[in-house]
């Protein structure tokens, strides 16, 4: 007697096309599209996931440097002087700063060019 084992068959067909549930045309119902799609999804996703953290950073700096332009001095320079004077701030909470207080931001400003 053989083992046909269609209810594994029909759980695993049956995840993928939950995963591909919202996907355009045949790609959300038929397993062979699905299974390529849900596939390709997920390698996008993982490579985004590592993206992020680069265009978090990116959208940081940007943040900062706009806030620095403001107060006449250039990123480059705002980053060298404090690291000069031994300010351990990360762009993350610098854009913050930039954002939410500028009263802070300008002193961090100050406190740079004075250590340049």
């Amino acid at each position: 007697m053989r083992v046909k084992g269609g209810t594994v068959t029909h759980a695993r067909r049956k995840k993928v096309i939950k995963k591909a549930s919202g996907y355009f045309g045949s790609k959300h119902t038929l397993f062979k599209t699905a299974k390529e799609q849900v596939l390709r999804g997920e390698r996008y996703s993982y490579i985004n996931r590592k993206e992020l953290k680069s265009d978090y950073r990116k959208l940081w700096i940007k943040r900062i440097n706009a806030a620095c332009r403001e107060n006449n001095i250039s990123y480059s320079n705002f980053m060298h002087g404090l690291k000069v004077a031994k300010v351990n701030i990360n762009r993350k909470m610098l854009s913050e700063l930039a954002i939410n207080d500028a009263n802070a931001f300008k002193a961090l400003v100050k406190v740079a060019k004075e250590a340049k």
